[in-house]
């Protein structure tokens, strides 16, 4: 699914960015009184961007809550970041001379909430917008979850990207990350196709090179695509990793970071070594996969306590600093919270 930028440079945008994340909520299905949640924290994050960020970007897209479809919004700039997180979410701070409602506006009209910034180091905001009412100050979810964000080159209408995310046999999770080849409809169709057959697939095959080899027969009929998949088994302490062609892999914990391995080729159309290596997993570890669009050079050395916020966070995070702006670009995050 790809994410929407909404671009607010300057206060003449913010309406533009109310209008749009009000016509995705729209197209969803919230009520009158959920579309006017949406607006609010839709202004205040854009109102944020202009006037503490110097500009920046909203990444609009669609997620799920249980059986749900929400909205995650993620405001990102590169300004000078915020000195106290939790002041700036009590009403009534303002370090712009304003009423001071904006973070805690939007903490009361979303589901769930969280924040991450450093001095100097700009701000990422996540709101998920439910069309259920807001209950008491949000939290978010203490069960594994997962975020990602996924952009087209710019100047294209599609995304060559794709991600997915499935339930394996025996309590496993399963990530997909597909990277058309070249950009435009015809990528985005490889990578499509191969959401289609790992959707179809990874509930079945208790193996990634197995489910990679039939990646790759599925996208003979396409111009191919790049793909990795990892096999998370908290139960068995490991990350399975499958990969063949440009998509980065990564296990977090804290600011270390151990690199996956992917083999040279391209699904679909030529892939002479399919393997599957075996890394081990500890509670709490964050699992990373992005396509090339997305520089592999980042550290969490820059971001300390990163590793344990959302996951959203992160991939607003390492979009924001490492996404190439002549590529696709595609970050998919899974994090364990125990």
């Amino acid at each position: 699914m790809s994410t929407t930028v909404i671009s607010v440079e300057d206060a003449s945008q913010v309406a533009e960015a109310r209008r749009k994340v009000v016509a995705l909520a729209d197209r969803i299905g919230f009520d009158e009184t959920a579309r006017g949640h949406a607006a609010i924290v839709a202004t205040e994050l854009a109102s944020n961007l202009v006037k503490h960020g110097s500009g920046g970007s909203i990444l609009a897209s669609l997620a799920t809550h249980g059986d749900e479809e929400e909205i995650e919004l993620l405001a990102v700039d590169a300004g000078r970041g915020l000195a106290d997180v939790e002041a700036c979410l009590r009403d009534g701070f303002s370090t712009a001379g304003s009423a001071g409602q904006g973070l805690g506006a939007i903490r009361r009209q979303s589901r769930a909430m969280d924040i991450a910034s450093w001095p100097d180091k700009g701000a990422v905001v996540l709101s998920r917008l439910s069309r259920q009412p807001p209950g008491p100050p949000p939290a978010i979810s203490r069960e594994p979850v997962w975020a990602a964000v996924s952009t087209p080159k710019p100047g294209e209408d599609v995304c060559g990207d794709a991600y997915a995310v499935a339930e394996g046999p025996g309590g496993v999770t399963r990530l997909l990350v597909a990277d058309g080849l070249g950009h435009g409809p015809a990528a985005a169709e490889a990578s499509t196709a191969a959401v289609r057959v790992f959707m179809a697939q990874a509930a079945r095959e208790t193996d990634p090179t197995a489910l990679v080899e039939r990646l790759h027969a599925g996208l003979r009929s396409t111009r191919g695509a790049a793909v990795a998949v990892a096999e998370i088994d908290r139960a068995g302490g490991r990350v399975r990793y499958c990969g063949v062609g440009n998509i980065a892999g990564a296990i977090v914990n804290g600011a270390s970071a151990r690199r996956l391995l992917s083999h040279n080729g391209t699904a679909g159309v030529v892939a002479r070594r399919i393997q599957t290596v075996d890394y081990p997993y500890a509670p709490g570890d964050c699992v990373i996969m992005h396509s090339d669009g997305v520089s592999a050079s980042w550290s969490f050395d820059r971001y300390p306590g990163l590793a344990s916020g959302h996951p959203a966070l992160v991939a607003g995070v390492l979009w924001r600093d490492f996404a190439r702006e002549r590529d696709d670009a595609t970050v998919l995050v899974w994090r364990d919270p125990t």
